[in-house]
């Protein structure tokens, strides 16, 4: 598993939880981001578009549950994994934990090696649950089975050629697809089509998704940056 591909969200108000626990899991490779409070973990959330969420429970201005609540009615926060991370141990804390939407329960205090075995385990199991058919990049969702694409939690429609090249660009980020690779990949190497082709489908999915995403690599291709 390749860790650095994985971006993870701590929200916690103690400081000395998050430079613990960030420390802990950038020793293991992942990108941390780290909030300090309910109402700025959603709004990092919202930014990151990170594959896992570690959440505290009692924390001002918004208690964890609440902005699990929120998180979980953003459409692209949808395969976002998040784990309560609390020192309180009742039945009832556990029930309203998983009835707003999180994936596991951990107790505080907990020793570095046994959240990060965790953590793994369910980035794992999220994996080969996925199968390929969600494709996250940044703020960009990718559905492969509904045929849609979420920027910010909003849709933006594409017909067929630009979603299938977006499709393919996004799920190899930082690879540099060549002008005939993606010709035999998205048309199908048996279609002639005009050396402009590639690149007014390109022009027309940067009109929509933005310009900071596809870069041209010249000479080549292009390549989707993460």
């Amino acid at each position: 598993m390749d860790n650095d591909k994985y971006k993870l969200l701590i929200v916690d108000d103690e400081e000395d939880i998050l430079e613990f626990l960030g420390y802990s899991l950038k020793r293991e490779g992942f990108q941390v981001f780290t909030a300090s409070n309910g109402k700025d973990g959603i709004s990092k959330a919202k930014k990151e578009i990170p594959h896992l969420i570690i959440m505290d429970v009692m924390m001002p201005e918004m208690d964890g549950i609440s902005a699990v609540e929120e998180i979980r009615n953003n459409k692209s926060l949808d395969e976002t994994l998040i784990v309560f991370l609390t020192a309180r141990s009742e039945d009832y804390s556990q029930i309203a934990g998983f009835e707003a939407g999180a994936d596991d329960y951990i107790a505080k205090p907990i020793k570095p090696k046994v959240l990060i075995s965790r953590v793994k385990a369910l980035l794992r199991r999220s994996l080969k649950k996925d199968s390929g058919k969600i494709v996250v990049v940044g703020n960009l969702v990718i559905d492969q089975e509904k045929f849609e694409v979420l920027l910010d939690g909003k849709k933006i429609i594409l017909p067929k050629k630009e979603f299938k090249l977006l499709k393919l660009l996004a799920a190899s980020p930082n690879k540099v697809f060549t002008r005939e690779e993606i010709f035999v990949k998205v048309w199908g190497d048996d279609v002639i089509v005009g050396d402009r082709t590639i690149d007014v489908h390109v022009r027309k999915i940067r009109e929509k998704i933005g310009d900071n995403l596809i870069k041209t690599v010249k000479g080549i291709g292009y390549k989707l940056e993460n």
